[in-house]
């Protein structure tokens, strides 16, 4: 018996053995013979360890090789915060910083001598968005919002524990131009909806806007937000693989299963201001609701042209909303020559656009909301030193639901189950624990934003103003941004176009 299972052993032994070798030598061929690969024909084999550790070089620098604050686009310190606060666990730290105060850009805050008691605190009001000029204006109540990210680009999961967790937490959840879907309402959280170019969710058969479909979807939403751009690829549609494409996503954005879903890169029916401005009050008389607008932003002519186009036509015809996306987006999957070099950063986007409405009159009429890796309190306050209303993340709270920075969000195989369409690897995504931690992310940082305001010596965060930061210039100096972005005046005649307060 002994000899019988030795002889059966070797012989298993012997078959894998020559298995193997038949393998390498059938890579050895191949390798020598392709014409594709100048390494793999010099060296055979052994060339592909090339390739095999080029591809897994990103994830040995993320966890062995990169400080904490090296890392992009997300550096494991600023994951480590959202983690930290998405599990309420505090943002206390010991023996300092890591945060390099000397590096270009970054965000010193104005304490004041005296800070605020805590008997004098207020909490942070909340704003109306297109209140005097539709049936059904929202009152928005948290600073920090859930940006766009389509169901097809984030899972069903992922979808499910963002709108329970927005719900708990009280803010609003953007549905993303690939249509509303049953996940988005299941918490019962507010909700704007995004018409992108493609018009998903709200077409017809030809591909056209469908009115009927959208006063049927308005009772569901709070608002509409009309996409011309997103930061991560201006000038270029939504983009979303076949692969991700299964029967239940092309029903509600109405295009053929396991088909890539590509967008035009600009709506078919909104060619200039005045279209655009014509869609947004024709929107909002159909439907009641508040309609907004959000673009990147490459240069000073189109917010100037805007806002002198509405003083001309008048304030109904305004946008209650402009949702400002910097060059830093890319929750979804972009070309890289945009992503690295399309669109201003919301570093300089947002107060440029900010100064445009202040000198046309036109700011309290139009909610300014700011976007683009604004994913700490920190970044959230000097939105709102700059001149913003509201906060929008996307990846913030994908690093909230667990998201761990593996980069591959467009290829299916996300292992979080976040991005992924693959039932396995959205098993690990628990909707009943991630959903709380969504809520507390998002009143987390609303929490830190009021802690930082307190600390430069005013009662709530919405009375923050560009005085109350200073932008690192050059090591050892920086400047006030009221002082690099001075607050301009209402130009001349303007103020006589208008009637508000």
């Amino acid at each position: 018996m002994s000899n019988a299972l030795n002889l059966i052993i070797y012989s298993v032994g012997t078959i894998l053995g020559l298995v193997v070798v038949g393998a390498i030598v059938a890579l050895f061929i191949r390798d020598i013979t392709q014409k594709q690969h100048t390494i793999l024909r010099n060296f055979p084999i052994i060339g592909r360890l090339r390739y095999f550790f080029e591809l897994q070089g990103k994830y040995f620098r993320q966890y062995l090789f990169s400080g904490d604050r090296a890392e992009l686009p997300f550096n494991r310190a600023t994951r480590a915060w959202v983690y930290k606060n998405a599990k309420n666990k505090g943002g206390i730290v010991g023996f300092g910083s890591t945060y390099d105060l000397r590096e270009p850009g970054a965000i010193i805050f104005v304490n004041a001598a005296f800070p605020i008691l805590e008997e004098d605190q207020l909490p942070t009001p909340s704003l109306y968005i297109g209140e005097g000029y539709c049936r059904y204006p929202y009152e928005a109540r948290s600073i920090i919002n859930i940006s766009g990210m389509s169901y097809g680009a984030i899972s069903a999961p992922a979808v499910r524990a963002l709108s329970l967790g927005a719900a708990k937490a009280g803010c609003w959840l953007n549905t993303g131009e690939g249509g509303l879907a049953p996940y988005h309402t299941e918490g019962g959280c507010d909700i704007i909806m995004q018409i992108g170019t493609a018009k998903y969710g709200v077409r017809d058969e030809n591909g056209n806007f469908s009115p009927a479909r959208a006063k049927e979807i308005a009772p569901l939403v709070k608002a509409f937000e009309i996409k011309l751009s997103q930061g991560a690829k201006p000038g270029k549609g939504g983009v979303l693989p076949g692969s991700k494409v299964h029967a239940e996503i092309a029903a509600i954005r109405g295009i053929p299963a396991f088909h890539d879903s590509i967008s035009p890169n600009r709506h078919h029916d909104i060619g200039s201001i005045d279209e655009l401005l014509d869609k947004v009050a024709y929107i909002r008389e159909l439907t009641g609701r508040p309609v907004g607008v959000k673009t990147a932003i490459g240069g000073w002519h189109f917010i100037n042209e805007l806002c002198d186009i509405i003083l001309r036509r008048g304030l109904e015809y305004a946008p209650d909303f402009l949702t400002i996306d910097g060059g830093e987006g890319g929750s979804g999957a972009a070309p890289q020559t945009l992503v690295d070099h399309a669109g201003l950063p919301i570093a300089e986007a947002l107060p440029r656009v900010v100064d445009a409405l202040i000198e046309s009159g036109l700011k309290p009429r139009i909610r300014v909301i700011a976007a683009g890796k604004l994913v700490t309190s920190a970044h959230g306050a000097w939105a709102l030193c700059a001149g913003a209303d509201f906060v929008n993340t996307a990846r913030g709270f994908m690093f909230s639901l667990g998201c761990i920075q593996a980069m591959r969000c467009h290829l299916n195989t996300c292992p979080t189950g976040v991005t992924t369409h693959n039932p396995r690897l959205q098993h690990g995504l628990v909707v009943e624990e991630k959903y709380l931690r969504v809520a507390n992310y998002a009143m987390n940082v609303n929490k830190e934003i009021g802690m930082i305001a307190h600390s430069c010596g005013v009662r709530h965060a919405r009375e923050l103003r560009r005085e109350h930061v200073r932008i690192v210039e050059t090591a050892g100096k920086s400047v006030a941004l009221n002082m690099l972005y001075p607050y301009p005046e209402v130009r001349k005649g303007f103020n006589e176009k208008i009637n508000i307060d």
